[in-house]
């Protein structure tokens, strides 16, 4: 029971991340071909900000494997226990629903600049220096996650 917990933990990590990564990158994308129709001479910015969203799900994936590799160390040791398993779940919810939601609303300050650029105008770095405020939070509940699942 308690090695379920602590799957369903990884799970969420991974399966949240990755959900509101795709959710980012779709957001993005749709305001690049847009910003495309006015302006496809940058192409280049589009795509350098339609990426940035997709790091919250490799954060998802970094939180896999420290959960994963710290499992694996319990149940060689013997039973896991419900301390255990529940900080890896809480480690699994606070990183799929940060991460998540990191990844849409700097989708949406991404998808902004897209389309501001799309009009001519020059904020590329402005847009690149804004999106960074959402991934912070989703780089604190990484290192939460590590935190959490390192302490075994």
């Amino acid at each position: 029971m308690n090695e379920m917990l602590s799957f369903l933990g990884i799970v969420l990590m991974v399966g949240l991340t990755g959900i509101g990564s795709s959710i980012g990158v779709t957001i993005c994308g749709n305001a690049a071909v847009g910003a495309m129709k006015k302006n496809p001479d940058a192409l280049g910015q589009y795509i350098g900000l339609s990426a940035l969203p997709s790091s919250q799900g490799l954060y998802g994936f970094v939180g896999f494997f420290m959960a994963k590799a710290a499992l694996d160390k319990l149940v060689a040791a013997g039973p896991v226990s419900i301390y255990a398993a529940w900080a890896i779940l809480a480690a699994g919810i606070i990183l799929g629903i940060v991460g998540a939601y990191s990844a849409i609303r700097q989708a949406q300050v991404c998808a902004n600049g897209i389309q501001a650029i799309g009009n001519g105008e020059n904020v590329f770095s402005a847009t690149m220096v804004m999106a960074v405020f959402p991934e912070l939070y989703a780089i604190l509940a990484l290192l939460v996650t590590i935190l959490i699942v390192g302490s075994f």
